[in-house]
């Protein structure tokens, strides 16, 4: 008979977070190390990925951590980072894609620079995440990488269209990358993320009329950032050890796109 114990602890190598400094992917880090994984927070923002990681270790004593300056749009950056990151972890088992931009242009808002730049953050850096950190993985039994993908990926957009279509995107190379990271023993999966409070979002949830999104939610209230963190944690851990190549959607049963 196959274990039933529970094993979000399992595996207990590194997990290494981009965009780890503040909405989901600071959560992903906190409900990370809540449960003893040490996590590298990578984030443009050095300081910010300092103090994430100070606050970190400071709230669940013990833990490793690690914050570091990232651009995930430059390839150099990322192997620079692996490499301090290897340096400050003892391993690294998991990997959580969560940095990201939005465009609210619209289609007369769309620019060569801009959709290049929405591709350059949120589905370049999933493949030349894993190609630095492809030996890690393969290292340590129960690695398992997660990409954030969104519910605008196949609800749709209209103010948005490059971060959409990026999001669409990462659900397609998710599934691409299962087929051949299945061979090693790694699994990867994307979450998709409804109308959460995070940094990137509250200026649109404060700038509508009260209950604007929450009428389209069966829930009828915004997500917080830990319910997605909290999935994120399950992604990783052994709990999930037959899930791949899936999409799970957090979204409190989001009904429509928003027009």
């Amino acid at each position: 008979m196959q274990n039933v114990q529970p094993a979000l602890s399992s595996p207990s190598s590194g997990v290494v977070i981009t965009g780890g400094a503040s909405g989901i992917g600071l959560a992903s880090a906190r409900a990370l190390a809540a449960v003893g994984r040490a996590v590298a927070i990578w984030d443009l923002d050095r300081r910010r990925a300092q103090d994430a990681a100070a606050a970190i270790a400071e709230e669940f004593d013990g833990v490793r951590t690690l914050g570091l300056g990232v651009n995930v749009r430059s390839p150099q950056a990322i192997a620079d980072a692996a490499g301090e990151t290897r340096q400050g972890l003892s391993s690294i088992g998991g990997i959580v894609h969560c940095a990201g931009i939005v465009d609210t242009g619209s289609l007369e808002g769309v620019t060569l620079e801009s959709w290049a730049d929405g591709m350059d953050v949120h589905l370049r850096p999933i493949v030349l995440l894993l190609q630095v950190f492809l030996d890690d993985l393969k290292r340590q039994p129960g690695s398992a990488v997660v990409a954030t993908a969104s519910i605008n990926a196949t609800l749709g957009n209209g103010i948005n269209p490059v971060y959409s279509a990026a999001k669409g995107g990462v659900l397609s190379l998710v599934r691409s990358l299962a087929d051949r990271l299945a061979r090693d023993g790694i699994r990867i999966n994307s979450v998709s993320p409804g109308q959460i409070e995070t940094p990137m979002t509250r200026p649109a949830i404060e700038a509508l009329a009260p209950g604007f999104f929450e009428r389209r939610i069966l829930l009828q209230r915004i997500g917080a950032a830990e319910e997605v963190g909290r999935v994120v944690r399950f992604l990783l851990s052994d709990e999930a050890s037959y899930i791949t190549a899936a999409e799970i959607v957090v979204n409190g049963g989001n009904i429509s796109s928003q027009r």
